[in-house]
């Protein structure tokens, strides 16, 4: 739902002006220099991204999931790199914490979260476990101290290198699989026995580093533990994936709305045969399909955020719009690479970027194939 229009339409202006008017100039920097420079995170800042998703108690925005939804669809009309480090705290970096956080720890680190103070990573995924989440091979135990200590390493994780909150999540049962003994832990950066990676060399986003998180003998107090509540972290990170899923569709939809403005104007400009290659039919139909496409996703993208808003169940509807949006915004990718042919393969123009760098999207959070067996799982219930 929208709850204040003008609010709504101020933010929407602001973000476009900081996409046309400072990201996309700074495109080419982000990537050569692999990483969004410190005045890119500063305007970031200004503009109030990191707190996007986060109560106005804690000095966010509060933007209801519809809002946030059409938000994200402006910021990602640049440099996929801009919406990972400035808007993670706007969904995985803070959700889990707002849905079950303890209101001692939501002081402690939400108002951090929103400024941009500090960069929150959600650590979750392991060599073992990845569409199966519930696999995880790190181990917390419980000291006759009150103490836990954890042992594990997590893989590809948004923002490791560079992020100051953790939240960690480890078996603190015995079995060896099951969601019912995984907990969630708040682990900041320099906590003995937490260290992480470098950037992991990736096919794209470069700016936005993924790398792994290693846990030795990481000792943390029972008050680290999310909510208070040992065997919970299963039950939150899926709360928290409900929303998020919604928010990845709407991070995948924006890329392809740019790419597609590119194409068009670029089939303008194109001349083959003595006129604008828009005039071929065969061209126009691409450009239409991409149309087409990114309408549809939007449309499915905002009925959810407005079932979400309403606090109706939404679990089949995320897997739909994870799905639709992200192997959407491929399709677009491969069909603007085509219209600009030799210049949308070769450096330059940004159209071999962004086909790069929204490949990712159809793997993380839940893979394409994981969200069709989750749809079928609610169709056949």
């Amino acid at each position: 739902m929208i709850t204040d229009q003008d609010r709504l339409d101020s933010l929407i202006h602001r973000t476009r002006q900081f996409v046309r008017e400072i990201a996309i100039p700074n495109e080419d920097r982000v990537e050569r220099e692999d990483q969004v420079g410190d005045d890119l995170v500063a305007a970031m800042r200004q503009l109030g991204t990191f707190g996007w998703s986060i109560p106005k108690a804690y000095g966010g925005s509060e933007l209801t999931t519809e809002e946030l939804a059409l938000a994200f669809m402006e910021l990602t009309q640049c440099s996929v790199a801009y919406r990972v480090v400035g808007a993670q705290n706007a969904g995985i970096g803070s959700e889990c914490l707002i849905q079950d956080g303890t209101p001692e720890q939501k002081d402690r680190y939400l108002p951090k979260l929103a400024s941009g103070e500090m960069i929150g990573c959600l650590a979750l995924t392991e060599e073992s476990a990845g569409s199966d989440a519930t696999n995880l091979q790190t181990r917390a135990e419980l000291q006759a101290s009150g103490d836990y200590v954890i042992n594990g390493t997590k893989r590809y994780i948004t923002l490791a290198p560079i992020a100051d909150l953790y939240t960690v999540f480890a078996r603190t049962d015995d079995s060896p699989r099951g969601s019912s003994g995984i907990t969630a832990f708040l682990i900041e950066r320099g906590t003995p026995g937490l260290t992480t990676s470098g950037s992991t060399p990736k096919m794209g986003q470069e700016g936005a580093p993924i790398g792994e998180v290693y846990l030795r003998d990481c000792r943390v107090p029972a008050s680290a533990i999310l909510g208070l509540e040992p065997g919970q972290g299963f039950k939150t990170v899926m709360k928290a994936l409900n929303k998020q899923r919604i928010n990845l569709a709407a991070l995948s939809t924006g890329p392809a709305i740019r790419m597609l403005d590119e194409a068009i104007a670029y089939a303008k400009e194109r001349h083959q045969s003595g006129r604008p290659i828009a005039e071929f039919q065969l061209v126009q139909a691409m450009l239409a399909e991409c149309k087409i496409e990114i309408e549809a996703a939007r449309a499915l993208i905002l009925a959810t955020a407005q079932k979400r808003d309403r606090g109706e169940e939404v679990s089949m509807d995320v897997s739909m719009c994870k799905y639709m949006a992200t192997e959407m915004c491929c399709r677009v990718a491969d069909r603007v690479v085509q219209i600009f042919g030799g210049q949308g393969y070769v450096k330059g123009r940004g159209i071999e970027r962004f086909y790069r760098d929204v490949r990712a999207a159809r793997i993380y959070e839940g893979t394409s194939q994981i969200h069709l067996l989750n749809i079928a799982k609610h169709l056949l219930r």
